[in-house]
């Protein structure tokens, strides 16, 4: 049964908040919506709201409102009192911030195909101090901290708070078993006759010291398993969710019978160390689980740009511990596991015996293994999972990759992309795409001009296709002028997650450029009948992070051509292993 903010207790879970309303009020909200301002959720959004609406976030019942807000982010408490550390809130722009007054305006929250999935009473609308909050949280203003990050740079400006309705929890089309809400997996563990489950809260994919941790933590405590891996929102460049939850599908026959469940959490990350701790230990209780195993650097986001860890390594077990009472789970420490070679084992590293061979292979050094094809030892993790992570992520030569040319009119780029592009389908094996500046100004934006917004533009599409091209394990050549360092930073950030991005800067001088120039725009710009053109009246941004630079005025378009594959050859794009990609 669904009615408005119901509650359920389990055993070690206490009162579980169910956001979704009866029926008779869903229709009624949905009749008078029309009156309303509508707000399409983001991808952060729409996981904090699922998680309001299950009462995963219980004892939440919307969004924070400036009170709440400001406890949470200065003292981890509400105004109740009650322990809660990581700010939930509603970010909007500006110009919908003014549309609406605190008390008595409503909003749709709407999916990005706009179908209603709750409604926001608003209590509040605000302006936060967003460096003072991510300082707060986070410890951290750095734009490496990715949970600061999002908070300073990223997020909207504005902030709504207030209570939510829920009309419908977001649909899910995949693992649709596998995602169980905090009251169905409390129904489950009591049909099981589980009073004892301990969680493992995991980003990343399972190998065999994970298997080893969560199995000698469950007989620890004499508790079953939940794995509990997050499916939301992670740190960028993770393993996607459909891979991982293919292998710890895989992983689930290694417990002993009827021991362990996996269940998936649609839960934003905001990889806070300390605080996502308690967080996610406050999550696990209203899913139902009585214990949670806490390891090094919990949800910690690395180290900083000058290489100092964000928080130390056990500083998430420490804040946890002392907050466990109001936390209302047992925290089980484990150290990270590594593997002794000799004994052909795992143990703890505070328990490895002096002079004995340890073996690990970190995060980075397991991508680089998957992009060069070499072999992942089986000491490290199970042949099937090996198998399942190759087929996802395949090596370099097989991968799809992006080589976006950079530089003045005239420089060089398109003759380069030609003679580059004829030598790949010379090599054959992956399909090639040429996107020229002047060709993809003809099909994709014939609307646009040359202001600096149209050129963003511009340059953002040619981004998103060539993305979709790497994606599908194409090669994409993009030849445009790309004047600005943000919009080649943010083509980057496009690509980067699907395959290869080479930055070729093709750096012939203005003066260069202007003596080839045979359609005599150079002549056109300085006479100012060619307004906005770059290197004469408008900048050119040259890049700090080109992979390969190039100057065509010392090399022909061929040797040019050349410089490029050597450099792809050496990343492993292409080569001996790449005869026939």
């Amino acid at each position: 049964m669904t009615v408005s903010s119901s509650h359920l207790v389990s055993p070690h879970g206490g009162e579980l908040i169910n956001l979704i309303v009866a029926p008779e009020r869903a229709d009624e909200l949905k009749a008078a919506s029309r009156e309303w301002p509508s707000w399409d959720l983001t991808a952060r959004q729409i996981c904090d709201l699922e998680l309001l609406l299950s009462g995963g976030f219980s004892p939440l019942r919307g969004f924070l409102n400036r009170a709440d807000y400001e406890g949470v982010c200065h003292n981890l408490r509400l105004t109740s009192g009650l322990l809660w550390p990581m700010p939930i809130t509603l970010d909007v722009t500006e110009e919908f911030a003014k549309k609406l007054t605190p008390g008595s305006s409503k909003v749709a929250l709407r999916d990005p195909e706009g179908v209603m999935l709750a409604v926001l009473n608003v209590e509040d609308v605000w302006q936060p101090d967003r460096k003072a909050e991510a300082k707060a949280v986070f410890n951290s203003t750095s734009s490496a901290h990715p949970g600061a990050d999002y908070t300073i740079n990223k997020a909207n400006p504005w902030y709504v708070g207030g209570r939510v309705e829920g009309l419908t929890p977001p649909p899910h089309y995949d693992f649709r078993t596998l995602r169980l809400t905090p009251a169905e997996l409390r129904a489950e563990f009591a049909r099981l006759g589980w009073r004892r489950v301990v969680a493992f809260q995991t980003r990343n994919p399972m190998h065999r010291a994970h298997v080893e941790l969560t199995f000698r933590a469950a007989k620890q405590v004499e508790a079953n398993l939940l794995i509990h891996p997050v499916v939301g929102m992670t740190k960028p460049g993770d393993v996607d969710y459909f891979t991982r939850v293919r292998c710890y599908q895989l992983l689930l026959p290694k417990y002993p019978q009827s021991t362990a469940k996996l269940s998936l959490l649609p839960l934003a990350m905001r990889m806070g160390g300390p605080r996502e701790a308690i967080w996610h230990g406050l999550i696990r209780k209203n899913h139902g689980c009585s214990h949670m195993i806490v390891g090094r650097d919990h949800a910690g986001p690395g180290k900083d740009t000058d290489g100092k860890p964000f928080y130390g390594p056990y500083e998430a077990q420490e804040v946890f511990k002392k907050h466990e009472a109001d936390i209302g789970v047992t925290m089980v420490p484990f150290n990270m596991m590594v593997y002794l070679e000799e004994q052909d084992t795992y143990v703890p590293d505070d328990q490895v015996p002096q002079g004995a061979r340890v073996l690990n292979i970190s995060g980075t050094e397991l991508r680089d293994r998957l992009n060069e094809g070499r072999e992942i030892p089986s000491w490290f993790t199970y042949p099937e999972v090996v198998g399942e992570l190759r087929r996802s992520y395949p090596p370099r030569h097989k991968q799809g990759v992006t080589i976006f040319f950079t530089g003045l009119s005239g420089s060089g780029k398109s003759t380069i992309a030609n003679v580059l592009l004829t030598k790949f389908l010379e090599l054959g094996g992956r399909p090639v795409t040429i996107l020229d500046g002047d060709l993809v100004r003809k099909h994709l934006s014939s609307e646009l001009g040359f202001s600096k917004e149209h050129r963003d533009i511009n340059i953002r599409r040619i981004g998103y296709v060539a993305s979709e091209i790497t994606k599908n394990g194409g090669i994409a050549i993009c030849a445009p002028i790309a004047p600005y360092d943000a919009t080649r930073k943010h083509v980057r950030s496009l690509i980067e997650p699907h395959g290869g991005f080479i930055l070729v800067h093709v750096a012939t001088t203005v003066e260069v450029c202007e003596q080839r120039d045979r359609k005599g725009l150079y002549a056109k710009a300085r006479a100012g009948i060619l307004k906005e053109f770059t290197g004469i009246s408008d900048p050119y941004e040259a890049p700090a992070d080109a992979e390969v630079v190039i100057n065509t005025a010392d090399l022909s378009p061929e040797e040019a051509a050349q410089e490029i594959i050597l450099h792809l050859e050496r990343e492993g794009f292409v080569g001996v292993n790449a005869g026939n990609p």
